[in-house]
């Protein structure tokens, strides 16, 4: 509920404070007193997207602040908690608008865009007139309004489910469509490539070996002359081993007579003979890995060649070739199988689309009743605005399908037996137009809580028993809630629970707007200025206070 409205520098009002009750709240005034831009004023601090020339001539800033009250359950509270902005139980929204056209906006003194504004608007406030475009002139809206009528949130729940479910089923059969297409497109190229590396068969780590191999046979050419010549120089016969161990026998003869003084050459020359065996030894070893079959080598080179040869090819790393070789045979194998594959996935699809058709078709048998429920409300509602001979008519018809059904929902209205039926906008004059709207607000606002509707003038071109039996729904709409009613209807201002009176002075040249509120006794003079104009009669005092009582 809006409890209180601060306006400063706004337009022609230098400072005006307003404190709102519950119920049925009544603002009355002579044409171009500034009742519009109380809601203009109110507009700006929800963020609506209004004129940008606010500020008050003179003024450096214009401001507005609006507090309301947050029952705990208030749905604002959610808007909230996605901002970061702390609940209370008394939200208030702070706009600032300067002279050179910048914005700034608090919500519970945290700073706030404009988008969170208009996410708070949504939950605290409706406006409504009869050039009401933001909902139910809107054909965008109705069918949404009728959900909300026919409490039809499971079966909408429903129906987005089988969407989100057919759509994730065409959208995998189209991924593995485009997949199959693309393996088809290089299929030949898929099973040269394959069959290539099946033939050369890499394995990791082959390319480093044979690398070093071929090195290895390479140096053997080079080298194994020499040590050759090594090995035959350490050997026996004439080589150092055998002059070593003439020596030793020659030097063990002679250490009978020498005494000790050849113990040290005789271990000396033990040691280098075993030392030199075991020289001799490693030759030996080498000579054998050095020896290879004449052909060894260019089978080596041969392959390393060809595996490079395959990695250039491919544009992978040698050792990546066995890698590559798996990725290209998955792509075969999704070929190979690729037909029953979008077989099981088209199964999948025409599953989901036959769940999505039953869940929209229960939603549209739900619609068509909620519909024939909202059309004998209308008839109701319409009969004491003295429209009894008009036709309300809900038509839902086959739409694409979507998330939200298959349904198209527009509401029609014929004004006279007989006549075509059409949009609300096209067929309604304006007084006609004001009762529908308002009949339509008291079908489809039965069950919305916390909304401080506002409704601009929405009784214009109406009047006596017509103009009173528009108050009474008003008054009706605001029991238990909160309505605010711009009007210049004596009937439906004498049925406000609080009334205020929007004038206009004019001070050394400058034109100001007020608002107060009227007591009793002043109640009576406003609806009788509403009932014979500027000059109050008696005879219209004497109307104000029976339209008063009721």
């Amino acid at each position: 509920m809006l409890r209180s409205l601060d306006i400063r520098d706004l337009l022609i009002i230098d400072r005006l404070a307003l404190e709102f009750q519950p119920g049925l709240n009544v603002l009355t005034g002579e044409t171009g007193a500034g009742k519009s831009i109380l809601l203009d004023s109110l507009g700006f601090v929800l963020g609506w997207r209004g004129r940008a020339d606010l500020v008050r001539a003179g003024a450096d800033q214009g401001e507005v602040e609006a507090v309301f009250d947050l029952p705990g359950d208030h749905p604002a509270r959610t808007v909230l908690e996605d901002a970061g902005i702390p609940a209370e139980d008394e939200l208030v929204l702070r706009r600032v608008n300067r002279a050179d056209g910048r914005k700034t906006a608090w919500v519970n003194d945290r700073r706030a865009s404009g988008e969170v504004l208009r996410a708070l608007s949504d939950t605290l406030v409706e406006l409504h007139g009869q050039q009401d475009d933001r909902g139910l002139l809107n054909p965008r809206m109705h069918r949404r309004l009728l959900d909300s009528f026919g409490q039809l949130d499971p079966h909408i729940a429903e129906v987005k489910a089988a969407w989100r479910a057919l759509s994730a089923s065409r959208k995998a059969l189209s991924e593995a469509q485009a997949a199959l297409d693309a393996a088809r497109a290089e299929e030949e190229f898929l099973r040269h490539a394959v069959g290539e590396l099946d033939a050369l068969a890499p394995e990791p780590g082959e390319d480093a070996e044979l690398d070093a191999r071929r090195r290895l046979m390479q140096a053997a050419e080079r080298i194994g002359e020499d040590i050759t010549k090594a090995h035959q120089a350490l050997g026996s016969g004439e080589g150092a081993e055998a002059r070593m161990g003439d020596a030793l026998r020659w030097l063990e003869g002679a250490s009978e007579q020498a005494g000790d003084v050849l113990n040290a050459p005789i271990e000396a020359l033990g040691r280098a003979m075993n030392e030199l065996a075991e020289a001799a030894s490693g030759v030996e070893v080498a000579l054998d890995q050095l020896s290879f079959n004449p052909h060894e080598l260019e089978q080596a080179e041969e392959r390393l060649f060809a595996i490079r040869a395959m990695a250039r090819k491919h544009q992978v790393a040698p050792d990546d070739l066995g890698e590559f070789a798996d990725g290209l045979r998955v792509k075969l194998s999704a070929l190979d199988q690729g037909a029953g594959a979008i077989g099981a996935l088209e199964e999948a699809v025409r599953s989901a689309d036959a769940d999505y058709q039953n869940a929209a078709d229960r939603l549209s048998t739900e619609r068509q009743k909620a519909a024939k429920r909202l059309d004998k409300a209308m008839g109701d509602e319409l009969a004491p605005l003295k429209m009894e001979r008009a036709v309300f008519e809900t038509a839902v018809t086959p739409s694409d399908a979507g998330p939200d059904g298959q349904d198209a929902v527009t509401f029609t209205v014929a004004t006279n037996p007989g006549a075509p039926a059409g949009p609300l906008n096209k067929i309604a004059s304006g007084g006609e137009l004001s009762r529908f709207l308002l009949a339509l607000k008291v079908c489809l606002t039965k069950d919305a809580g916390g909304l401080t509707m506002i409704f601009d003038e929405i009784d214009r071109g109406v009047g006596g028993a017509t103009a009173d039996a528009v108050g009474r729904r008003l008054a009706g709409l605001a029991q238990g809630g909160q309505v605010l009613v711009v009007t210049h209807s004596p009937q439906v201002a004498a049925l406000g629970g609080h009334h205020w009176r929007v004038s206009k002075t004019v001070t050394d040249g400058i034109t100001l707007s007020s608002v107060v509120p009227l007591a009793q006794s002043e109640r009576v003079d406003e609806i009788a200025r509403m009932v014979s104009g500027d000059t109050i009669t008696d005879a219209a005092r004497a109307a104000a206070e029976a339209l008063l009582r009721g």
